[in-house]
C-alpha cells in the first residue's frame, strides 16, 4: 500500500490537495482512501459531501472518510475508558465528567495511528491519502512510535506483569477503601497491544519506498517558516518528504494594482520556498477565482498538480539517517535540512542517543556498533548533521 501523508500549517489548503491527490489516484485505477484525521474535519466540506467514521464512496476508485476519535476509542479502548471512568466517579466526579475526562488528551492522534495500521493491515485500498493534522499535532502524531516504545520498554511492561501477579493479593483490601477495582488483565493488556501496533506501523511510516509526506506551504514568510521547521522534525523522526506544493499563487493574469505589492512579495518567498527546500521538488498550484469545494473545482486543482503524471510516485528519495564507517570511527548522518547547529542538543543514555530541537525530542536506538560508544563531536555538513562517535576508554 502506498502511504500519503499531507499536512502543514493550518489554512493552507492541504485539505484540497489531499482530495485533488485522491481524485487523481483513482482516476488512475488505484483504489484510493482519502482519510482525515484533523479534529477539525474538513475533508466533507472539499468534497461537498457527507463523510462519516467509516469510508463512503465519492467516485469510482475513491472512498473517504472522517475519522471519529470517540467511536474508535469506544472500539478499541472501550475496557480502559470504562475502568477511567469508574476511579473518577469514585472520587467524586458526576457521570458526565468523568465520562468527558475519561478521554485523554492526544487519544485522537493515537487512534490516527491505529486507524492507519488498520488499513494498512487489511490491505482493501491500493493508495491511503492522510489529510493530517496542522504540522505541531501531526509531528506529534508521527514521534508516537518512539515515544511510546521508550516508555513501554523501560516502565510499562514490567508494572503490567507485577499488577496482574499481585492483583488477587491486594484487591480484597484495596477496593474498601479505594472505592474502585485495581485494573484487570483486560484493562492492563489494551495499552501495551496498542504499543505493538503503532511499533508495527512505525517500520511503514519510515519506509520511504512506501510512505511519503507532503508538505503544503504558501509564500508567506510565517508559513515557510514553519513548513521548513515541519521538514527537519520529519527528519528526525526519519519520515521522508517527497515533494513541496506552493498554493495560493496569484497568477501573472492578475492586474490590479491593489495586488501589486502581494504580488512582488509572493516573487520573493517563491523563489525562497525552491532555495530552502532543495533538493526537493516544488509544485506551484495558483490562487484560483473560485473555492476548492466540489469536485468540478477539485478536477482543476488535480489538472494543476498531476497533468499526466502518477501522484503515488516517489518524487525524491531521501536516506535521512545514516551510519559510516571510516576506518574504526563511526558517525551517524542526519538529514536535518535548515537547522543550525547550535539550535540542537546531543544526550546519550544507555543505547539512546537524544535529539533534542526546540520542543521537539528523539530517542533514537543506536545500532550495536555505536551502542558502546560516546558522542565525540558534531558538525552541520550539506544539511546532514554528522554526529562522530568514539570509545572514551580509548581516548
Amino acid at each position: 500500500m502506498r502511504v500519503i501523508l499531507m499536512t502543514g500549517k493550518g489554512g493552507v489548503g492541504k485539505t484540497s490537495v489531499a482530495a485533488a491527490t485522491g481524485l487523481r489516484c483513482a482516476e488512475l485505477g488505484y483504489k484510493t482512501l482519502v482519510l482525515s484525521t484533523d479534529p477539525a474535519h474538513s475533508l466533507a466540506d472539499s468534497f461537498d459531501m457527507e463523510l462519516g467514521h467509516d469510508p463512503r464512496p465519492v467516485r469510482r476508485n475513491l472512498w473517504a472518510a472522517e475519522l471519529d476519535a470517540l467511536m474508535e476509542l469506544e472500539g478499541n479502548w472501550g475496557a480502559v475508558k470504562r475502568y477511567i471512568t469508574q476511579v473518577l466517579q469514585a472520587r467524586g466526579l458526576e457521570g458526565v465528567q468523568a465520562e468527558e475526562l475519561a478521554v485523554l488528551p492526544g487519544m485522537d492522534e493515537i487512534f490516527g495511528l491505529v486507524r492507519m495500521k488498520r488499513h494498512y493491515d487489511e490491505g482493501e485500498y491500493d493508495v491511503l491519502i492522510i489529510d493530517s493534522a496542522p504540522t505541531g499535532t501531526a509531528l506529534r502524531l508521527l514521534s508516537l512510535p518512539e515515544v511510546s516504545g521508550w516508555y513501554m520498554r523501560k516502565f510499562y511492561k514490567p508494572l503490567q506483569s507485577i499488577s496482574v501477579a499481585l492483583r488477587p493479593l491486594v484487591e480484597p483490601i484495596f477496593k474498601p477503601i479505594a472505592g474502585f477495582s485495581l485494573p484487570d488483565k483486560e484493562v492492563m493488556d489494551a495499552p501495551y497491544e496498542f504499543y505493538e501496533q503503532i511499533e508495527a506501523l512505525e517500520k511503514v511510516l519510515t519506509d520511504n519506498t512506501q510512505t511519503s509526506v507532503r508538505l503544503v506551504t504558501n509564500p508567506e514568510k510565517m508559513v515557510i517558516k514553519e513548513s521548513l521547521r515541519a521538514h527537519a522534525y520529519l527528519s528526525l523522526y526519519n519520515v521522508a518528504t517527497d515533494l513541496v506544493v506552493a498554493n495560493r499563487i496569484i497568477p501573472d493574469s492578475v492586474t490590479d494594482p491593489f495586488f501589486q505589492r502581494w504580488k512582488e512579495n509572493q516573487q520573493q518567498y517563491r523563489h525562497e520556498i525552491h532555495e530552502n527546500f532543495r533538493p526537493l521538488p516544488v509544485k506551484e498550484v495558483p490562487l484560483y477565482s473560485e473555492e476548492m469545494c466540489g469536485l468540478s473545482a477539485l478536477d482543476r486543482l488535480k489538472e494543476t498538480l498531476y497533468a499526466g503524471e502518477d501522484p503515488t510516485q516517489v518524487y525524491y528519495k531521501e536516506n535521512t539517517v545514516k551510519v559510516v564507517q571510516d576506518k574504526n570511527q563511526y558517525s551517524l548522518e542526519l538529514y536535518l535540512p535548515g537547522i543550525p547547529k547550535d539550535k540542537i542538543q546531543l544526550s546519550k543514555t544507555g543505547d539512546e542517543l537524544n535529539i533534542r530541537i526546540g520542543n521537539h525530542r528523539r530517542n533514537l536506538v543506536l545500532p550495536q556498533a555505536l551502542a558502546t560508544l560516546q558522542p565525540a563531536g558534531a558538525k552541520m555538513e550539506d544539511d546532514y548533521l554528522k554526529i562522530r562517535f568514539a570509545d572514551t576508554a580509548k581516548v
